[in-house]
């Protein structure tokens, strides 16, 4: 994601221009543009125009609008956003108030305004603006006399000459042949050599593949092998896979320490109880700003409480199974068996 422009302040209104570049970059917008916002950019309109023979033409012209926003459609499969909403600035070929849909995709411009930006839009924000945050796989490609060093995040492939300090959950190794098998013979035979020997950890988070060839474009390839695609997918949730899993275990074994749904959760967090916090992205996508802000404030305090907080995607299946325990889950520190008494509010025992 392209800035133009200063990023906005927490709690003001602002705006910011952005130039989406990637396809991941349209997954971070649909969770950072709501109904309620405004977007302006440059549209096609169909404008039919008569003669004075009473003959009509149409063409096509470019505009540029601003809605305010009533509905959002996220295309994956597109990379596109589709936004429909009211026009607040009135031209020749659009009224005021009149309907319009502004498309937003990779490589067009637009202007995003909100009333008010909070934490979760702001840090939304520096994450797609700063994509090698989000890159937990690092890849190296290679043939005899050239070798490209990359960093992955889930839609694109940051090439970087060198890698310094990276903290990394894997690294692919791909080549024709045995050249890879012999890159990491040779790495590790060289760690030995300066006195920092492979712990056994580090060397599991080597992956070999095969690739045609050592230009970035063979990473595609090496992406679409069913194996490699498998062991990235367990990566990229590895944190919050884990954590889940901490806590099925600990309804089953330790239930005092294990609560779901904002009530339950809330009182954990005033007791300062709470271990780590998960929550579901798709809760900061809530139409009703009042149940965005209640979040976004249990964020913060359990934050301030020192508590780890996760924000699951629900594009992935540990998501999936936040969401059916109300997108909104803790792990606790000690035992508040008290909480049982708290009863759900309906919409959480749904």
């Amino acid at each position: 994601m392209k800035l133009l422009g200063r990023l906005p302040h927490k709690g003001e209104l602002g705006w910011v221009t952005l130039i989406p570049e990637e396809a991941e970059d349209m997954w971070h917008l649909y969770n950072l543009i709501r109904v309620g916002d405004s977007v302006q950019s440059k549209t096609m309109r169909k404008v039919v125009s008569e003669s004075n023979t009473g003959s009509t033409m149409a063409q096509r012209v470019i505009l540029r609008l601003t809605i305010a926003i009533e509905t959002i459609d996220y295309d994956p499969g597109e990379s596109a956003l589709h936004l429909k909403g009211k026009n607040l600035e009135e031209n020749e070929q659009v009224k005021l108030g009149q309907y319009h849909t502004l498309d937003l995709e990779p490589g067009r411009k637009f202007k995003l305004t909100k009333d008010e930006w909070d934490l979760m839009d702001i840090e939304r924000l520096q994450e797609a603006l700063d994509p090698a945050t989000q890159a937990d796989v690092a890849a190296v490609v290679l043939h005899e006399g050239l070798a490209h060093v990359c960093l992955l995040t889930p839609a694109m492939t940051l090439v970087r000459a060198k890698i310094d300090m990276q903290v990394i959950k894997c690294c692919l190794i791909a080549a024709r042949g045995f050249l890879n098998q012999q890159f990491l013979t040779h790495l590790i035979n060289f760690a030995d050599g300066q006195g920092k020997k492979f712990t056994g950890e580090q060397k599991g988070k080597f992956v070999l593949a095969h690739a045609s060839s050592g230009f970035k474009h063979a990473l595609k390839e090496v992406l679409e092998d069913t194996k490699v695609a498998a062991r990235l997918a367990e990566t990229k949730a590895q944190g919050e896979v884990k954590a889940l899993k901490q806590f099925f275990d600990l309804m089953a074994n330790d239930p005092d320490r294990a609560y779901y749904g904002y009530k339950h959760v809330l009182k954990a967090n005033e007791e300062n109880a709470i271990e780590t916090l998960m929550l579901a992205d798709s809760l900061f996508r809530s139409q009703d700003i009042a149940t965005r802000k209640k979040y976004i404030k249990l964020v913060e305090s359990a934050r301030e409480n020192n508590a780890t907080v996760l924000i699951f995607s629900s594009m992935h299946v540990s998501g999936e199974q936040l969401a059916l325990l109300t997108g909104c889950a803790a792990i606790l520190r000690f035992g508040m068996p008290e909480l049982d008494d708290e009863a759900m509010s309906d919409d959480e025992q749904k």
